[in-house]
């Protein structure tokens, strides 16, 4: 298993705008329809990953109790499909729906969104602002598979707890690790 660290983009960087597919609902979804009023968190994930698949119910769980407090999530896997089919996004609206994902699931055919965000590896996880300034790029928590450390979204929570009190975030911020994005 290959363990790709996050690159951590300077804080403060405002997020690049998209618009992508949904693989959920079939709209095109732009930055701005999803931005959250206090907080938005976007996580570049895929189907098969098995970084991403030790954490998938703990996104789930962390967007659930934040998504009322005016934080909104975004999905966007952004694998190469033609060598990865797994990651398809016909298969990536049955994963949505299997585990139950509570936000959009977008597709990055171009690959280009992942490239405006310097994104490196599944899972890679940015927190911005509702001014949509980057307050936290990282990882979940120091669980991964095969670690035995339980997965609890503590560094993600804290940085939502920062963010929604108005607090700056002083701990260390730690690069998420995963399998790298599959670039054509």
């Amino acid at each position: 298993m290959a363990r790709t660290p996050s690159n951590m983009i300077p804080l403060r960087t405002i997020a690049p705008y998209f618009e992508l597919p949904d693989t959920v609902s079939g709209k095109s979804l732009s930055l701005t329809e999803l931005q959250g009023d206090n907080a938005t968190v976007l996580f570049f994930i895929c189907n098969h990953c098995p970084f991403v698949l030790h954490v998938n119910d703990e996104l789930v769980n962390v967007a659930n109790d934040y998504s009322n407090k005016g934080v909104s999530f975004i999905a966007i896997s952004s694998n190469d499909v033609e060598n990865y089919p797994q990651d398809a996004p016909h298969l990536m609206k049955e994963q949505a729906a299997k585990i139950g994902y509570p936000f959009p699931y977008l597709y990055d055919e171009s690959q280009e969104v992942a490239k405006a965000y310097d994104a490196a590896c599944t899972p890679d996880i940015y927190v911005f602002d509702n001014q949509l300034q980057l307050v936290y790029r990282g990882q979940l928590d120091d669980s991964r598979p095969e670690n035995g450390i339980p997965v609890t979204g503590k560094d993600l929570r804290h940085a939502l707890d920062c963010v929604l009190s108005g607090k700056e975030n002083t701990q260390i911020q730690k690069p998420s690790i995963g399998c790298n994005i599959k670039w054509k």
